[in-house]
């Protein structure tokens, strides 16, 4: 009888591994493969050779990129430098990057790693720039003001809260005042490779201002990148392993009401909204496996998504791009400027294309 137990305990277990592991080659697209879409005229960003992880572009076609991301599991070509934020002016006709002073005598440049980016410009046309930090693996949000003739960053400010403790992606609402994804990567160094195994949706949205933080949502397989509606209305949530993006409406007390969710055959990552259109632009990575477990010799795709009319019954999903790795690895988000695309990846180069 023991005998028995044992042996029935032994292949419930092994039911459950073999669950668990088809569960987890799921959640990663661990067999996509990616049929080529290719776009006239790209050519790769002069300047950018360790990531280009985030990226926001203002009114005016100047870019704020996010440079050398260090996170724990995926590849850094340039583990043992700082991260930096590059400017990139898109009205020129063959543009390149700036890296961008930053000034303060109280931020450490030495550990600046930066990962998720979000500007606001308030009434005097002052550009703020928030920047998801993870100094010595923590993380904070840095606040920033943007010096146009000094092509620089003065550091005003850096938010901790418990709330806080593993920021990924940040929507600005204000100088001090956003709605940020949360994945739980920077909480526990084992903690993140139970989380991609199993499926434990620990991940959150988290509302911010220096009077009021509070958890707005949550229950996500990796929440990752964050944006919102031009008219403010509605705020998008990339959940990345459960391959969905989730459309909130938003009310007046900063409050989130689930609106639908979209399905798609891919790991979703950062969520550029074209200020004209509302279209939703996605930086995707169609294989998961290839990300986080990387190999040279067979490189992460990239795949870049444009959605439109999300709120709407029938939205429009296109593959704008999608290249198996060759020319660009780990595409991460994907915005547009006067019928341009660029594209940022989360450690390789950045890519600029016409439409």
């Amino acid at each position: 009888m023991a005998k028995l137990l044992v042996l029935t305990l032994l292949g419930l277990g092994l039911a459950l591994f073999r669950d668990h592991r088809s569960s987890y080659q799921t959640r990663l697209n661990a067999f996509r493969e990616v049929d080529p879409v290719e776009l006239p005229n790209c050519n790769l960003v002069k300047g950018i050779e360790a990531g280009s992880e985030d990226l926001e572009i203002l009114p005016n076609g100047l870019a704020f990129i996010s440079s050398g991301l260090k996170y724990p599991g995926l590849k850094s070509f340039e583990p043992d430098k700082p991260g930096k934020i590059l400017l990139m002016d898109l009205n020129e006709e063959d543009p390149t990057v700036l890296e961008l002073r930053i000034t303060g005598s109280k931020f450490d440049l030495s550990s600046f790693n930066p990962h998720g980016i979000s500007t606001f410009t308030d009434e005097d046309d002052t550009v703020y720039l928030l920047v998801v930090n993870h100094p010595d693996l923590k993380s904070t949000v840095e606040l920033f003001k943007f010096q146009e003739e000094e092509k620089s960053l003065l550091h005003l400010k850096t938010i901790r809260h418990k709330l806080l403790p593993n920021v990924n992606d940040i929507v600005a609402m204000g100088p001090e005042h956003f709605y940020s994804t949360n994945d739980r990567y920077f909480v526990d160094p084992y903690l993140k490779s139970w989380e991609l195994y199993l499926g434990l949706a620990w991940s959150y949205v988290v509302y911010y201002s220096p009077n009021d933080i509070r958890m707005v949502a949550d229950q996500f397989d990796f929440a990752n990148g964050i944006n919102i509606s031009p008219d403010s209305k509605y705020v998008y949530v990339a959940e990345s392993l459960a391959h969905k993006i989730h459309v909130y409406e938003k009310h007046a007390n900063w409050t989130l009401t689930p609106l639908k969710v979209r399905h798609l055959n891919t790991l979703v990552d950062n969520v550029s909204v074209d200020p004209v259109t509302g279209d939703l632009w996605i930086g995707c990575h169609p294989n998961g496996m290839k990300i986080f477990f990387y190999d040279s010799a067979n490189p992460p795709a990239s795949e870049v998504l444009r959605i439109q009319n999300i709120v709407s019954e029938q939205p429009k999903v296109t593959v704008v791009y999608a290249e198996n790795g060759t020319l660009l690895q780990g595409s991460a988000a994907a915005s547009v400027y006067k019928g341009k695309l660029l594209i940022g990846t989360v450690f390789h180069k950045a890519l600029y294309c016409e439409l």
